[in-house]
């Protein structure tokens, strides 16, 4: 590690807490709409409806509208919750909405971006709706931690795609061996950013079974601390 210069962070479920943000803001709608749903049980449902579709939308498979309104209609169906393509559309967009209302991030993000900022050049790659993500950025203050934001709108492709690290790199004015990727997506993360010539580290809180042994893993953000 002792060549690295440059570290480049997702930022869903790797710093920003998705899951809790997300349940807080349906159960604002749920409040709003007088639904009787548990929001937790409910993103019980959700979060591998949504895994599943975000897996879509980085192939390409489906746009950025399938993926908003058919993971709640999807969750909808299989919480056996009767509702009107209407609603799932309001529900949809409020989610955007609200999203950002609260910004909980993963336990250990401030003190492991505090202690790594002096130390390296810090840059987020996400595949995350840029519109969203740079209110998520702000509203949490992780921005001023981070020298360059890439998101795979603005490089025209999302990762796993080798040109979604490129062009991180291209605008960080970093080299491949001077660089490192951190975050909780196997594929997309991991894979992506070694398939493309650069290390990367799985960040893993639920201890998930990889065939790869040889991949860095750690379980706590603040493992950095050791690593890097």
């Amino acid at each position: 590690m002792e060549a690295i210069k440059h570290i480049f962070f997702d930022l869903d479920h790797t710093l920003w807490d998705f899951e809790k943000n997300s349940a807080l803001a349906f159960e604002k709608i749920f409040q709003e709409l007088n639904f009787d749903i548990n929001s937790q049980q409910f993103m019980d449902i959700y979060n591998p409806i949504n895994v599943a579709y975000w897996k879509l939308y980085e192939k390409n498979e489906i746009d950025q509208e399938t993926l908003r309104v058919s993971r709640v209609k999807d969750t909808f169906e299989a919480f056996n919750f009767e509702i009107s393509l209407d609603q799932i559309n309001t529900i949809s967009n409020l989610f955007i909405e609200y999203l950002t209302s609260n910004n909980h991030l993963i336990e250990g993000t401030i003190e492991t971006l505090d202690y790594l900022k002096d130390k390296y050049v810090l840059h987020i790659i996400t595949n995350g709706f840029s519109f969203v993500q740079d209110v998520k950025l702000q509203k949490s203050n992780l921005d001023k931690y981070f020298v360059t934001i890439t998101n795979s709108e603005a490089a025209g492709h999302k990762k796993p795609h080798e040109n979604i690290f490129k062009y991180a790199l291209t605008i960080a004015n970093a080299s491949k061996n001077e660089s490192i990727m951190i975050g909780d997506s196997f594929e997309a993360d991991v894979l992506g950013a070694q398939n493309f010539g650069i290390k990367a580290v799985y960040f893993n809180p639920k201890a998930e079974m990889i065939s790869q042994n040889q991949i860095i893993q750690i379980q706590s953000l603040t493992q950095l601390k050791n690593l890097l």
